[in-house]
């Protein structure tokens, strides 16, 4: 039976990502990066997918867990009747070598029998590898693929799963260390394991020390940058917005995609946080990877790119696994890739206006935003899918052309402070036509919205973003009105805020939760017109929806009452940061009077 999706933690090395279960269970992992195949893809079908439990032969769930202070190492206790004892989990930031899963077992108190299952499974659970040992290690190969256990407990084999049984003493450590490394290579370095969590440790610790935020939130928000700094591929920048596919947006359901991609709109985001809180070295690397991604064809962006800059990401569907609680299909690549999504246009320039605020350097990236503005300026009338990604018809969707304005905004402000040369009265009037085009053609005065898109009756929580983009100022009745009208219309029965009415728009059968980042710029839009202690209590009971390790899904299943959508994911994460930001804002008068 699956668990929960809000019962897993997440472990990292800055390239991939590991969910472990409250049992001690690795239900994912794809090695050695995000995007790869999954080497355990329980989480998707059934233990035969591959898994790898660690737990006391006498208990199941454990009784606590928590990570290390501000790091990803987390750790999981049980207590049993014969004593009491934890499993430490990590994987080591890499310095070249192989991609590692560190799994420490120690005794806090008296003696306690535990069991090792380890049941290895390539290419999402499809592969059996071929498995031998020797000289202490475990070796399992399969195709281009190995991975190699070290440990100093005898394993044995049984129904295609290596195990382990042994007994741990207080103050007893014993390690389990698996390893990933093409198969042609000779096998990988004995890891230390003791000196790699030491190391571990101490990275975290330096990371952790650059955050600049000091308000009354600190544990939520730093928990929240370690998860984004998690989800950031080391080697090239680029930012996953999810390190799992296809769970599910509504249980049973067909709303299953994958995450494991660089999304513009959630990077530049992303970034804009992490630079408000100090984190340069990570802004400056995702600029650089823009750059990289987009060079040779920026007039065609892409809403998405592989965690190198890939462009093709084609979509399929994996049909031996059984979907999380029976949610198929499991996809892997996105299709969304080739989708015309205008408002890109507008969170990359944000961000890049953000960052030259900052003082980072970006003459390239200077000259790239012209020439995205150049295609802009040709085609931001046209219809397109939108912030959502609908897999409906092409719609002028309102928060697109706002975006469009803000792109040429930010770009308009660009070419006045004299990095670059544009057509600035040209663009003065474009800005100008667009503002004018969006406010006749997308706003109700009837009911005082804002709409989804032009010509329609329905809402959309994007708009949400318009006074944050400075768009319309907070106190015009017209932004009043469409806050208002989004309580009215897209509030769940418990006060969190759905996307938009999933009533044939975006083409899919089925419904959804509430969205968790839309949740958070209800706060934001609270906040910025003065219903300050509304949008604390709201963003209070958001928090309250983290699990116990600080960790947001992409979704609240309102009728459940539990997370659904890819876990851990970026866009959560970066709403709970900005709200806390906005909010410290806020309340700082009132705490330095107090």
């Amino acid at each position: 039976m699956a668990r929960r999706i809000e019962d897993f933690g997440l472990v990292s090395d800055m390239q991939t990502a590991t969910l472990i279960g409250r049992d001690g269970s690795v239900e994912w992992a794809c090695l050695p990066r995000f995007d790869s195949p999954a080497v355990f893809a329980h989480l998707l079908g059934t233990e035969d997918n591959g898994f790898w439990r660690i737990s006391p032969a006498s208990a199941l769930l454990a009784d606590r867990r928590q990570y290390r202070g501000e790091s990803l190492i987390l750790e999981t206790q049980w207590v049993t009747p014969h004593g009491m004892a934890k499993v430490i989990d990590f994987m080591p930031p890499r310095d070249g070598g192989a991609p590692q899963l560190v799994r420490i077992v120690e005794g806090i108190s008296g003696r306690v029998t535990m069991h090792s299952r380890l049941r290895m499974r390539m290419d999402y659970g499809s592969v059996v590898p071929w498995v031998t040992t020797h000289d202490a290690r475990t070796r399992a190969v399969a195709g281009p693929n190995s991975l190699w256990l070290d440990c100093a407990v005898r394993t044995y084999g049984e129904n295609l799963t290596t195990n382990a049984d042994f007994t741990v003493s207080e103050g007893q450590r014993i390690a389990f260390v698996l390893s990933w490394q093409p198969s042609h290579l000779e096998a990988p370095a004995r890891p230390d394991a003791e000196k790699a969590l030491e190391e571990t440790e101490k990275y975290w610790a330096r990371w952790s020390a650059t955050c600049t935020y000091t308000g009354p939130y600190r544990e939520a928000v730093v928990r929240s940058l370690i998860t984004l700094k998690a989800l950031t591929y080391a080697p090239t920048g680029g930012i996953v917005a999810a390190p799992t596919t296809s769970l599910p947006e509504e249980i049973g359901g067909v709303r299953n995609w994958d995450y494991r991609y660089c999304w513009l709109r959630d990077a530049a985001i992303t970034l804009s946080s992490l630079l408000r809180t100090g984190y340069r070295d990570e802004a400056r690397a995702w600029s650089q990877w823009l750059v990289r991604a987009v060079a040779g064809d920026p007039e065609n962006l892409q809403i998405m790119y592989g965690l190198a800059g890939e462009r093709q990401l084609p979509e399929s569907e994996l049909t031996w696994l059984t979907g999380y609680e029976g949610s198929r299909p499991v996809r892997v690549g996105n299709g969304a890739a080739g989708q015309l999504q205008l408002d890109v246009y507008g969170e990359v320039t944000e961000t890049l206006h953000r960052a030259r605020q900052a003082g980072l350097p970006a003459e390239t990236a200077a000259h790239l935003q012209v020439r995205l503005i150049r295609f802009l300026e040709k085609h931001w009338h046209e219809p397109d899918e939108g912030i959502w990604e609908v897999r409906g018809p092409r719609r002028n969707f309102v928060h697109s052309k706002v975006m469009a304005w803000v792109a040429v905004d930010r770009t308009i402000k660009l070419i006045e402070s004299g990095v670059v040369r544009g057509p600035l009265e040209r663009w003065r009037i474009l800005r100008d036509n667009i503002h004018r085009d969006v406010c006749e053609r997308g706003y109700d005065p009837r009911r005082n919205t804002f709409t989804q898109y032009y010509g329609s009756t329905e809402l959309d929580a994007a708009l949400l973003l318009i006074p944050q983009m400075r768009f319309l100022p907070p106190d015009d009745p017209r932004v009043v009105g469409t806050i208002e009208a989004i309580e009215r219309e897209l509030l769940t029965a418990d006060g969190f805020v759905r996307r938009y009415p999933t009533n044939g728009v975006d083409g899919l059968p089925g419904d959804e939760g509430a969205f968790l980042a839309c949740s958070f710029w209800l706060a934001d839009a609270w906040t910025m017109i003065g219903r300050v202690d509304e949008a604390r209590a709201l963003f209070e009971r958001l928090l309250a929806l983290r699990n116990d390790l600080g960790l947001l899904a992409e979704e609240w299943d309102p009728v459940r009452q539990r997370m659904v959508g890819n876990f851990p994911q970026a866009f959560s994460h970066v709403g709970l940061l900005d709200t806390a930001l906005h909010l410290q804002s806020a309340l700082a008068p009132a705490q330095v009077a107090a």
